[in-house]
């Protein structure tokens, strides 16, 4: 790659030039770039080419893979954060305008808490395009397009499906070996769906580019949207739960959700606008909206079969940095809160032997264990449970034979349990079902009773 400049400070404007999508190859490249600096290519590559499209479903897929490009641009905006905005092609309607506005300022919320940037005042939207005409019913198949993370939430998705007779293909982005392990160790078809950034978004970091927390979840779920359409399923599944919605509270800053692009304010409109303007058999939603973290866990210390498999250990999915040697490395907050969530649930010698260590009788990870009850620090930025799970959760191995000398629950009993109001501390408070969802109402009634069996 020839040498660039990249001077952050000194550019005015991000431009999404264009898109396109090969249907022979299932090749998808996306261009972007700063001003009249170089052209930024981000590519993708759809499993199951050739694909057949005409009429409305070849309409769909474009704009479907509008609403892609001008998603992922968030990867590469954030490089500078400029003032401008800049749509070369087509012009987003008012309401996808409006998921993007969201999309770049709440889904960027963390990184502009850490890079001190106010996006409300410098980020700016050009005016919208027309209203294009609605979308219309493609016929999609009764079929399920379920995300894979390789983490217990996403497992608990496919088994509840797969339980209640649903078909489904496991789908995943991007090369993890980690991921595609357990893809295979469910046994149910899958679809890769390849992408590379494009290399000078490296080399901007290392010329000072902004950096940080982006909202992957949404740019994932415009890349399988895409993919559904293709591939004829009417419905993408993801597994974000309820305490997606609620973020870090930061003293003088306000609520600061990491995990934004997971949370229901996204569903919800993210779902709509895909009926709207790309199909209207199209459905999007999150199987586990309902449902606590430590709903979930429960369900997961159900599931035999993936304790060798699975990993929430965040570090497993960095681009660059180091990795655990095995798949947990033990001092993450994902660590933590996924050790803490299961222990209720599962027997010990199960939980230890998943982790290859007791996290809870390791005194020197009180701080990280304090993070995520929200005592004397805030709730970490990180995909965790609210602090009221983790409290409950540890008031519960407070009483467990089991648990109840380790080192860390220990502490929580004598000197942080005290200061707490324990009759709220009901480990079975928080395995209720509640809040809002976009399940299909048949599938919905299927998953309440398949959670409280």
């Amino acid at each position: 790659m020839t040498e660039i400049a990249f001077d952050r400070d000194a550019i005015t404007s991000f431009r999404f030039v264009a898109s396109r999508l090969d249907a022979q190859t299932g090749e998808v490249a996306l261009e972007y770039r700063f001003d009249d600096g170089p052209l930024l290519v981000e590519r993708l590559r759809i499993a199951g080419a050739p694909f057949a499209l005409d009429g409305a479903g070849a309409l769909a897929a474009t704009r479907a893979l509008d609403l892609l490009h001008w998603i992922a641009g968030v990867s590469y905006y954030k490089a500078a954060a400029p003032k401008q905005l800049v749509f070369e092609g087509d012009q987003p309607s008012r309401a996808a305008r409006d998921l993007l506005i969201h999309v770049y300022r709440k889904g960027l919320g963390e990184f502009a808490y850490r890079n001190q940037l106010d996006l409300d005042s410098r980020l700016n939207f050009p005016v919208p395009g027309p209203a294009p005409a609605a979308a219309e019913p493609l016929g999609l198949g009764d079929h399920v397009l379920v995300a894979i993370g390789g983490g217990k939430d996403s497992l608990v998705t496919i088994e509840t499906l797969r339980a209640a007779g649903v078909a489904q293909t496991v789908a995943f982005i991007g090369s993890s070996q980690l991921i595609r392990a357990c893809a295979e160790r469910t046994g149910l078809p899958s679809l890769k769906i390849e992408r590379q950034l494009a290399a000078e978004l490296f080399e901007f970091n290392r010329q000072g580019a902004y950096n940080g927390h982006i909202p992957v979840t949404a740019i994932n779920s415009a890349a399988l949207a895409l993919a559904a359409v293709l591939g004829g399923s009417n419905q993408v599944v993801f597994s974000n739960e309820r305490s997606a919605s609620y973020g870090s509270t930061i003293a003088g800053t306000g609520e600061v959700n990491h995990q934004w692009s997971k949370g229901w304010d996204f569903e919800r409109e993210f779902a709509a606008l895909l009926r709207a303007e790309v199909a209207a058999d199209l459905h999007y939603y999150s199987l586990l909206r309902p449902f606590s973290e430590l709903a979930i866990a429960r369900q997961f210390a159900k599931i035999d079969g993936y304790d060798r498999h699975f990993s929430s250990c965040n570090r497993n999915f960095h681009l660059l940095g180091e990795r655990p040697a095995e798949r947990w490395c033990g001092v993450c907050p994902k660590c933590h809160f996924v050790f803490l969530a299961l222990a209720p649930f599962m027997p010990k010698p199960r939980l230890v032997g998943i982790f290859g260590r007791n996290l809870l009788d390791e005194p020197q990870l009180a701080g990280g264990f304090d993070a995520l009850i929200e005592y004397r620090d805030h709730k970490p930025f990180e995909c965790v449970g609210e602090a009221i799970e983790s409290r409950a959760a540890f008031a519960h191995l407070a009483a467990s034979p089991a648990w109840r000398e380790d080192a860390l629950v220990v502490r929580f009993r004598e000197e942080i349990l005290p200061q707490l109001d324990a009759s709220r501390l009901s480990l079975q408070a928080q395995l209720a079902a509640s809040g809002e969802h976009g399940i299909p109402a048949q599938l919905a009634e299927y998953v309440y009773a398949h959670f409280s069996a």
